[in-house]
């Protein structure tokens, strides 16, 4: 790569709590690597980001920090830590929303990019998603936002099983809820019920036409986009070959495959709305009409994005550095077959994915044309040679985590039994007592709150 200046520093933001949010640390190596001094506001200083040695300094988020108020508070007290002007690369949607909404009293403190105050917000609300393909000429799954149960009900009869529903806002979901971003529903009876809890999601429901499932059905794009152009400086398009969760999460493998169409379709919606800074899209293709449809806008990176890193090192971190600081991004160079893995989500993903075809069940997908090998690779997501501990860090978090949960189950389990008179295996003989239907409940909730 060219010579990068990296006496400007950077600050890597991300509200959200989940501590195994493996782009926050694509980031810090990505900068850190480069020679930047590079800081992060994480979940905790337990973060297994906080282990990098490509992280200057770690600064825990604040209480309160998603709101408007506490968030800038937050970012002034953090730039008075770091001393001075630095680059600031939202990693979450609320991170990006909150970034462009306060942009006029954090630039004094900040290196930005230009977006109009409420821009990264539309981008990333699932409902207004649809207008916005419309208006661009891209394709989108058809979508119904009902405004009451029964019309989500009925737009199950409009729109066929399954289906797929969404929460407008996805990041305003907290673990308390029980409740997903995107969910599959089988049933008008599942639609009505979700409706009925827009409330506790602090957000509308919307309903979208499923595309079935065909083999290298789903896509993304990303992108570093500049100028009135606007130009793309840094990206690629992807194929995803396994997602946790399966069918509706995020890439825990993909691959490097060039997509004219796709790439076509970024571009015109970024000209449509006047957008810059690092995009993150996902795409899926509807075999019946020939089309790819777009699913979700994203106004920052997305977790997997050192997939698409050129031979220089440039990715779309480091271009969004490179022209903030006013030097010139080099040109990119394609990797076209790069691949990269999620190490704790592909392993889920692999063994869900074994457990459905069942034992024997051959996979009789076609293997796909490969292309060009020029340039392939491997990017794992948490391992690295030239720094191993945020690996072993997430490694015994992730290991605690499953632990915590199998406990759970089998307490939960024992106090169901004792309620009916049914052993478990493991659990001390006790007296049968009376159910306790206030606790069950409650461990039932908690079950569904921590995903499992």
């Amino acid at each position: 790569m060219e010579a990068f200046d990296a006496r400007v520093p950077a600050l890597v933001l991300r509200l959200d709590r989940n501590p195994f949010h493996h782009g926050t640390l694509g980031a810090v190596r990505s900068l850190g690597r480069a020679g930047v001094e590079v800081h992060a506001v994480v979940e905790s200083a337990a973060s297994p980001v906080a282990r990098s040695r490509y992280l200057h300094r770690a600064h825990p988020r604040t209480r309160g920090a998603d709101e408007a108020g506490a968030f800038t508070e937050m970012l002034l007290r953090v730039s008075d830590r770091i001393g001075r002007r630095a680059v600031l690369i939202a990693m979450d949607d609320l991170s990006a929303i909150h970034t462009a909404a306060h942009a006029p009293r954090l630039r004094e403190r900040y290196l930005l990019p230009e977006l109009p105050a409420g821009l990264p917000g539309r981008l990333a609300d699932k409902a207004q998603l649809a207008d916005l393909c419309a208006g661009a000429g891209i394709a989108h799954p058809e979508t119904v936002v009902p405004d009451t149960p029964a019309e989500a009900a009925d737009a199950v009869r409009r729109l066929g099983l399954p289906l797929v529903a969404k929460w407008s806002h996805p990041w305003l979901l907290t673990p308390a809820t029980g409740l997903r971003s995107t969910t599959l529903v089988t049933s008008p009876a599942a639609a009505r019920a979700l409706h009925e809890r827009g409330r506790t999601a602090g957000s509308r429901l919307l309903l979208q036409r499923y595309l079935p499932d065909a083999p290298h059905t789903d896509w993304f794009f990303h992108g570093y986009f500049s100028g009135d152009g606007p130009v793309c400086l840094a990206g690629g398009s992807g194929r995803k070959e396994l997602s946790w969760p399966t069918r509706t999460g995020l890439t825990a493998k993909g691959r490097w495959h060039p997509n004219p169409e796709i790439e076509e379709a970024a571009l015109r919606l970024v000209s449509h709305v006047g957008y810059q800074g690092i995009l993150d899209l996902d795409f899926r293709r509807d075999a019946a009409a020939g089309t790819y449809r777009l699913l979700d806008a994203n106004p920052r990176p997305g977790a997997q994005f050192r997939l698409f890193t050129d031979p220089g090192g440039l990715d779309v971190v480091r271009a969004l550095y490179l022209d903030l600081t006013g030097q010139r991004v080099p040109r990119r160079s394609d990797r076209p077959g790069r691949v990269f893995v999620a190490e704790n989500y592909a392993l889920l993903s692999a063994v869900v994915s074994v457990r459905d075809r069942g034992p024997g069940v051959r996979d009789t997908r076609p293997e796909p044309r490969r292309p060009v090998a020029r340039g392939e690779g491997v990017e794992t997501a948490w391992f690295a040679g030239d720094d191993p501990l945020p690996f072993l860090a997430m490694t015994r978090a992730w290991l605690g985590r499953g632990l915590a949960k199998a406990v759970h189950r089998v307490r939960t389990a024992a106090r169901a039994a004792r309620g009916t008179g049914v052993p478990v295996a493991g659990a001390p003989p006790r007296q049968r007592e009376p159910a306790d239907s206030t606790s069950d409940t409650g461990d039932r909730a908690t079950d569904r709150a921590s995903g499992t």
